[in-house]
């Protein structure tokens, strides 16, 4: 493949991101310059299979290989927008799959640490505590094993899954756990390892 063939499918990644910029998220009140400026940056088309290259702006969640989803751009910016990543931020991003969240959040803060839904849900020793979780999905609740990650104050953006409907959802950990406000409904890929143990019903 010639640099003259490459560069027009570089043009066109850069056209889709700007519209992602000016018709997605702008006009859904993600306003916010820091975070419209990682979003530019960020080739989201690396994020997904090949095979969804051409569509990877589009404003719907895309399946990945690993049988997760990376969400449709809006729920970045919003949850970008509403955690406000500070520059002494210690951050835990618990990632579908993708690598994309992670991809935007690192240059905005201190530090970053990246665990798989499966590893923020199950029990661990880890003692090292972050001031910042964000959530790469929809969750039914924050289970012990990541509460206990989120230092004391710490803050937490993610999807929140409630009978069915998906909204944006923020909390703080305090000495009673981490209860979680939901915020604008939008859809969000849930994610499972998150769900509440079945219960009887009688």
């Amino acid at each position: 493949m010639t640099t003259a063939t490459i560069q027009p499918k570089l043009d066109s990644f850069q056209t889709a991101r700007r519209s992602m910029i000016d018709c997605q998220l702008r006009t859904s009140g993600v306003n916010d310059e820091r975070v419209l400026a990682r979003m530019l940056s960020v080739a989201r088309e690396e994020h997904v299979p090949a095979s969804a290259r051409g569509t990877a702006y589009i404003d719907r969640a895309i399946a990945l290989e690993n049988g997760g989803k990376i969400a449709a751009p809006l729920f970045y910016g919003m949850l970008l927008d509403e955690a406000q990543p500070k520059k002494d931020d210690t951050v835990l991003v618990v990632d579908a799959g993708s690598g994309y969240l992670p991809a935007l959040v690192e240059p905005m803060v201190a530090s970053i640490d990246v665990v798989s839904a499966e590893e923020a849900s199950a029990k661990s020793r880890k003692r090292k505590t972050y001031s910042l979780v964000l959530v790469d999905g929809a969750i039914e609740q924050v289970p012990d094993a990541l509460g206990k990650r989120m230092a004391d104050g710490g803050r937490i953006v993610t999807g929140m899954v409630s009978n069915g409907v998906t909204r944006l959802a923020t909390g703080r950990q305090s000495a009673n756990g981490t209860a979680l406000l939901p915020l604008a409904e939008i859809g969000i890929p849930r994610l499972a390892q998150f769900d509440k143990p079945a219960g009887w019903s009688f």
